[in-house]
């Protein structure tokens, strides 16, 4: 998946391609900022430079990502203002506790936390369900949570759906990219492509006999357990890492699932943070 490189053109090249890539008109995104086609006209063409007010505004209402509205301001020849604070800051510490304590109240179901990449940050202690046989290269940091999951010598070959389950992360991964124009992400979406599947790939979700949800089924020992996930997100960041920040849970299908998962001798893992 290619995406054309973008923080070295102009402000008015940039705004241009995020409005294109929101299959916005001229007419449609001046209405919803409350300016003229004139004006935005002459923005995207660079014969006027907008003001860094008129740079958010127009952010805002493309649904820019943080890290691109700093990228945004750079080239209209302003400051950044949303920090990019390291996740070990003190200043974060609220954050790494709200993690923590979502991550450990889902026990003793998996979750995971994750960055903009899909790396991890942050585990459970029943994350050892679906790291039990993964090489041990994979398991080392950065851990990326969709390359443990799909490669050949990850979980892969303990999923019983794989075509399935593989066509959902992908098809995530591929809007996820489609929203952020992240060179890394179309990088990780080419790599994780590439990867052997024996089953087919269904090209959208559709639901089997009694599934509500897309299941992530995989075999443990001589059981198979069955998953359905939900993600969250901090609602209201002002910093990009927040903004950048994911936590997934994933819940028993079936009572078979849960009881397993509940049993005094299951298998978990320690918890991690990377």
């Amino acid at each position: 998946m290619r995406v054309a490189g973008q923080r070295q053109r102009p402000i008015g090249q940039l705004l241009r391609g995020w409005r294109e890539r929101r299959r916005l008109s001229q007419l449609e995104l001046a209405i919803q900022a409350e300016i003229s086609t004139r004006h935005l006209s002459f923005v995207e063409t660079g014969r006027a430079m907008p003001s860094r007010d008129m740079v958010l505004r127009l952010a805002e209402h493309l649904d820019v990502p943080l890290r691109e509205r700093n990228h945004l301001l750079l080239a209209a020849g302003y400051a950044p203002i949303y920090p990019r604070t390291p996740l070990d800051s003190p200043a974060l510490a609220p954050v790494r506790a709200a993690v923590r304590q979502v991550l450990t109240a889902h026990e003793p179901y998996p979750a995971v936390a994750v960055d903009r990449c899909w790396h991890l940050v942050e585990t459970n202690a029943s994350i050892g369900v679906f790291t039990d046989g993964v090489a041990a290269p994979l398991l080392n940091p950065p851990v990326n949570a969709l390359r443990l999951t799909l490669h050949p010598a990850g979980l892969a070959p303990r999923i019983v759906n794989l075509g399935e389950w593989r066509a959902h992360l992908l098809g995530r991964l591929r809007r996820q990219v489609a929203l952020t124009g992240d060179p890394e992400l179309a990088e990780l979406y080419d790599e994780l492509r590439g990867y052997p599947c024996d089953q087919p790939e269904p090209e959208i979700d559709l639901p089997g006999p009694g599934d509500v949800v897309v299941p992530l089924r995989i075999r443990d020992g001589d059981r198979e357990l069955a998953f359905f996930s939900t993600v969250f997100a901090f609602g209201t960041p002002l910093d990009v890492t927040v903004a950048e920040l994911s936590i997934e849970s994933f819940f028993p299908l079936d009572e078979a699932t849960a009881d397993a998962m509940t049993s005094a001798g299951r298998r978990v893992g320690t918890g991690t943070v990377l």
